[in-house]
């Protein structure tokens, strides 16, 4: 009995001065921290596209589309409920994951994945832009440092710089890598015949990006999917669909409101002036995750959706234009209506693009950045777009999402370069890529009422 009363004296005594282990400090989840890491890179990347050679739309969406893809598998598994894109998405089997049970600060995952992705997709930046993308990392690895036990900050940049290097990667698979080398390529045969695309004035530029089309989508089966109903054939006969679509371009630009030719001019989004019509749709939901004070879980998932939509909406749009490569309203006013018609020089509030007329790209990507949008912050959502004001441009309000892009689709015909149905069956071919888009299962806790 007093062996076992000296044994049961000796476990209390140990309970009471030993030391507890050590608990494993959780990782908080990335819906407990805000969207500025990914803002700020998106923000950075806007005036890449604006700054580095080749950054066409087309060119400019992929960028877009994978820097999307990098910042929501960098930040997935610190979502609750997240599925990858891996084994979704065309051509992604599988991504790094990261330790199971150690910590991660998803901030500096998402900011050190942002930094390979944004170094590589850019890799023809000038050294003002590369010094730009340095500076933007390190400032935040600077910002979260001081806050991070060592191992963690280390274990984080390590994740990131997996990911960005595996997306990359997949990337350069799908048709498109280096676009910016190749808007022009020399082996296209621009076609011959009645009704078909010419180069127009004033520069009288080959067909830009004439494979785009072929290129691999995220979550399209091929660029064919949702493919856009056929133009109105073409006619020269004053009773036809087509003369009459070529009719309403002539008489609107001859007569314009000021209100119209505004129109024109905001959504005209130029390369080099701008961050072309995709990065214009980017800055908007930028400003809506402002305006919502987001989390990084809803960041990451909104620019993947709506970057994913972009990219596959120009190689649809693409796709269509280079099979019924259809004459431009230029062209055919020129020839069929008044040869005087732009001539000298151009008249139009915007100068014809280098490409087929149908459909309008501007149409198809604001139609799939409606639906997401929508899908994301709700029907009927009311914003300010202040994205051109460095412009000179006045903020522009709209009611919903879809009411922008129905201005963004209209804006070209006010400008001279689209017809009704390149901008109508446009939006349609738009919001069925939107559509499936969405389809894709992605991060249900990011997205909060």
């Amino acid at each position: 009995m007093l062996r076992f009363l000296s044994l049961l004296l000796a476990i209390t005594i140990l309970l009471v001065i030993a030391p507890p282990a050590t608990a494993q400090p959780a990782t908080p989840p990335a819906t407990d921290f805000d969207h500025s890491v990914a803002t700020a890179w998106f923000d950075q990347i806007l005036e890449l596209i604006r700054e580095t050679p080749g950054f066409s739309p087309p060119v400019a969406a992929r960028a877009l589309g994978y820097a999307g893809v990098t910042l929501y598998e960098a930040v997935a598994p610190g979502i609750p409920g997240a599925r990858s894109l891996a084994g979704q998405v065309n051509g992604l089997s599988t991504l790094p994951q990261p330790q199971a049970g150690a910590v991660y600060h998803w901030p500096t995952v998402a900011n050190s994945a942002m930094a390979g992705i944004t170094r590589r997709l850019f890799a023809n930046a000038g050294e003002p832009q590369r010094a730009a993308i340095d500076g933007l990392e390190t400032s935040l690895r600077k910002r979260f440092a001081p806050t991070l036990a060592p191992d963690v900050l280390r274990r984080s940049i390590q994740a990131g710089r997996l990911v960005a290097a595996a997306i990359f990667a997949w990337s350069r698979t799908d048709g498109g890598h280096e676009g910016y080398l190749f808007n022009f390529p020399k082996d296209y045969v621009p076609p011959i015949g009645a009704g078909l695309w010419e180069s127009a004035p004033p520069a009288y530029l080959s067909p830009l990006q004439p494979h785009w089309g072929q290129n691999r989508p995220f979550a399209l089966a091929s660029g064919a999917t949702c493919a856009p109903l056929p133009p109105p054939a073409y006619s020269t006969d004053p009773a036809s669909p087509m003369y009459q679509e070529a009719r309403e371009v002539y008489e609107t630009v001859k007569n314009l409101t000021p209100e119209q030719r505004e129109i024109a001019l905001y959504w005209a989004d130029d390369p080099s002036l701008t961050a072309t019509p995709p990065g214009h749709s980017i800055a908007i939901a930028s400003q809506v995750l402002h305006t919502e004070r987001a989390s990084l879980a809803l960041a990451a998932e909104t620019y993947a959706r709506l970057g994913m939509a972009l990219s596959d909406s120009f190689i649809a749009c693409w796709n269509a234009k280079f099979t019924y490569k259809r004459i431009r309203p230029i062209t055919y006013i020129n020839q069929v209506i008044d040869p005087a018609w732009n001539r000298p020089a151009p008249t139009d509030p915007v100068i014809t693009p280098p490409f087929p007329e149908y459909t309008s790209g501007h149409a198809t990507e604001s139609g799939a950045t409606a639906r997401v949008l929508t899908a994301i912050f709700g029907e009927n959502y009311a914003f300010e777009d202040e994205s051109q004001q460095r412009l000179g441009f006045s903020p522009r309000t709209f009611a919903s999402f879809d009411a922008a892009a129905e201005e963004a689709a209209m804006s070209r015909l006010y400008g001279g370069i689209h017809f009704r149905s390149a901008n109508e069956n446009g939006l349609a071919q738009g919001r069925c890529i939107g559509d499936q888009v969405l389809k894709l299962e992605m991060s249900p806790a990011a997205i909060q009422p």
